[in-house]
């Protein structure tokens, strides 16, 4: 049987408390709040959109002797300032995640503009923990909805073999940006 993954959230206290998804897996045991971005893991993986390297199955032999997945709760428009913090007084593994559709009220629809529970939910999935990241998204309204909207692209993305592999699957979905080479 496989362990749960420890969550924790680097929490900076940015956003509507009464929409925050952090707070709310923090009530149902199911991830640590950090207030101090010094006591948060020292081992893990932090969710970082702008990282460039995937979170995927090469990395599972790191959580699979403990390493935590660390998520970041900010707000978007302080995103840059507050990865730089954390950058600088941790030593976590930043890694981003392949691109799904956010099911939140707040980004309903919008690619990668996941709310804390969506990410470390699509993380566990990742992983191989898919048990857990049920658990963890469905108390939520809109968890049912997140999983149903990304269903195809999740179950693709949890076959994976290699981070390798799973940024070329995210193109099956997806439109790949345009390169801004000339």
């Amino acid at each position: 049987m496989m362990t749960d993954v420890p969550l924790h959230v680097i929490h900076l206290d940015q956003d509507d408390p009464s929409k925050c998804t952090a707070r709310a897996l923090e009530r149902r045991g199911h991830a640590i709040l950090h207030y101090d971005v010094r006591k948060s893991p020292k081992r893990g993986f932090l969710l970082d959109p702008n990282s460039g390297a995937l979170l995927g199955p090469d990395d599972r032999k790191l959580i699979d002797i403990g390493a935590a997945i660390v998520a970041l709760d900010c707000s978007w428009k302080n995103l840059k300032g507050s990865l730089r913090e954390v950058s600088t007084n941790t030593n976590l593994i930043p890694r981003t995640l392949p691109i799904v559709l956010a099911a939140n009220p707040i980004s309903w629809g919008k690619p990668g503009r996941l709310s804390t529970a969506e990410a470390l939910c699509v993380s566990l999935i990742l992983l191989g923990r898919t048990e857990q990241a049920k658990s963890i998204i469905s108390p939520f309204s809109f968890g049912e909805q997140f999983l149903k909207l990304n269903h195809e692209p999740l179950l693709v993305y949890s076959r994976a073999v290699s981070n390798l592999e799973l940024a070329r699957m995210q193109w099956e979905f997806f439109d790949m940006p345009e390169s801004t080479d000339n």
